[in-house]
């Protein structure tokens, strides 16, 4: 069962560590939003994951083309919605006293987005999906120690981020202009590659 831990705890901690649409999604909703509300927000993957997870583990087989093209456009076109947004909200001063309705819009955005990614598919069907299996088989403990692991992991080092991005967003009105500009690009930029790739099914 260690093992199974250990092993989603490297997935988790790895894949929340690496630069992705997610991470910038979570700057700019730290510099617009605040800490309170983002930390909600990092919760998404158990949100969104869900349904994912099931259907992948029932396929248990790689999504076709023509479904990651799809989600790959529709995400594509979200991150650049949410690019838009991003810049708007640096360009205002950021005000730490959100009101709840606004954690919600936060945690519900993120969900969206992970849900509209395909990395989250196939990351699954791939890589997470048949180690859950094995260690389920082996006993119900070794898969469930797997998933405890990995969104342990995954979560932690999300909120990690948003606590780090909220420290730097407070040290000055300038550097968190600086960095909601970052924050958007970045999406930006995610979204035009998330089109691409889903353009090269069909062209």
């Amino acid at each position: 069962m260690i093992w199974y831990l250990l092993q989603g705890l490297g997935y988790g901690g790895a894949a929340a560590a690496q630069p992705g649409p997610f991470q910038a999604y979570l700057l700019s909703q730290t510099l617009k939003n605040g800490l309170g509300s983002t930390l909600v927000a990092a919760l998404a993957p158990l949100m969104s994951d869900g349904p994912i997870v099931l259907l992948v583990l029932l396929v248990l087989t790689q999504m076709p083309d023509w479904f990651v093209a799809a989600l790959r456009f529709a995400g594509g076109f979200f991150l650049l919605y949410l690019a838009v947004r991003a810049y708007k909200a640096g360009q205002v001063t950021v005000d730490t006293a959100v009101p709840q309705p606004q954690k919600k819009q936060s945690i519900r955005e993120a969900a969206i987005m992970n849900m509209l990614s395909p990395n989250a598919y196939i990351f699954w069907s791939t890589i997470a999906g048949p180690i859950f299996l094995e260690g389920w088989r082996q006993a119900p403990t070794h898969g469930l120690a797997f998933m405890f692991g990995f969104y342990g992991a995954l979560i932690g080092g999300f909120m990690s981020i948003v606590v780090l991005f909220g420290i730097l967003g407070q040290a000055s009105p300038r550097l968190n202009r600086v960095l909601g500009l970052v924050s958007a690009v970045a999406l930006f930029g995610f979204g035009l590659y998330q089109i691409w790739l889903g353009a090269q099914r069909f062209f």
